[in-house]
């Protein structure tokens, strides 16, 4: 994500490591849904484990707080974003914005059986889809991150996350969990036959073929792990403080926007897009590794 949100503005780039402007599917479409996929699968556990250990009505109250925080951040992101010229639109809404709300969406359904669960999710997306072929395609496609009106298909997209998060969970069922995948990304294959494929829709079809491929990509993670011990220690560190780097990357790149000269950021030649893109990384590598080791994880 902060590699994609970096190359966004820069004119120089091949069209294929960005986003796809409407309809098309880039590898940069994929980020996003592999983050929500990540919610997804630690999702249902943090929420059982912490009715077990305080309660319903507190476990709810945490929740619903912490994605409105989450809400209330990316508008902190996008208000500067917007000053800055990182995001090219006018609007405050952005990706934390539409993940406070997908979990918002997800939490009314998460203490419902997996079955249930991936039906529901599979309804809301489909009557999303609806709403989007009948009214909503003008205002979702001039948003930013699909609008408000888009949360309604991410959150679609996390509560099926959810209930793969479900079938990992259980070793008796986690060889399942890459045919399921396979079964979902079929699906947004086939219906992308009658719905196109497109982020900028948040399209049944989008969902569906983006949460196929991003299960499929975490169980190749799992295997590389659980079967020739190949660990990323550093893809560690980011997770334990994702939010937090997130945040970091921002200011970041403010400070890489500010300047006014186009051939320093906008228009800048692939060397420095390059430098540039690789100083982002280490830096925000380097503080990962320095929370990791003072222990420090920054939660909501």
């Amino acid at each position: 994500m902060v590699l994609s949100n970096y190359f966004s503005p820069i004119s120089t780039l091949p069209a294929w490591i960005k986003h796809a402007p409407d309809i098309g599917f880039t590898v940069i479409d994929l980020v996003a849904p592999l983050f929500i996929l990540a919610i997804g699968l630690t999702y249902g556990v943090s929420f059982q484990r912490r009715q077990a250990r305080d309660g319903a009505w507190r476990t709810y109250n945490h929740f619903i707080s912490r994605n409105l925080a989450l809400i209330g951040l990316g508008f902190l992101i996008t208000l500067g974003g917007v000053f800055t010229s990182i995001y090219q639109s006018t609007e405050y809404w952005g990706l934390l914005q539409a993940i406070g709300t997908s979990g918002l969406i997800t939490l009314l359904f998460i203490k419902l059986k997996t079955r249930y669960r991936f039906f529901i999710g599979i309804v809301i997306l489909g009557g999303y889809q609806l709403l989007l072929d009948q009214y909503w395609l003008a205002q979702v496609i001039n948003a930013a991150h699909n609008g408000p009106q888009g949360a309604l298909s991410w959150g679609a997209m996390l509560i099926v996350a959810t209930t793969l998060g479900d079938i990992y969970r259980k070793e008796e069922h986690r060889n399942l969990f890459p045919w399921i995948s396979i079964l979902i990304l079929i699906s947004g294959v086939i219906l992308a036959l009658v719905v196109p494929v497109s982020k900028h829709r948040a399209s049944a079809s989008y969902v569906l073929l983006s949460i196929g491929l991003s299960g499929l990509i975490f169980f190749i993670f799992h295997l590389l792990d659980n079967l020739y011990q190949i660990r990323i220690s550093v893809l560690t560190e980011w997770g334990k403080n994702s939010l937090l780097l997130y945040i970091l990357h921002g200011f970041l790149l403010a400070l890489l926007a500010l300047p006014q000269y186009p051939g320093w950021y906008i228009a800048a030649p692939l060397w420095l897009v390059f430098a540039q893109a690789s100083l982002l990384i280490v830096v925000l590598s380097y503080i990962g590794v320095f929370f990791n080791k003072k222990r420090w994880i920054l939660t909501i």
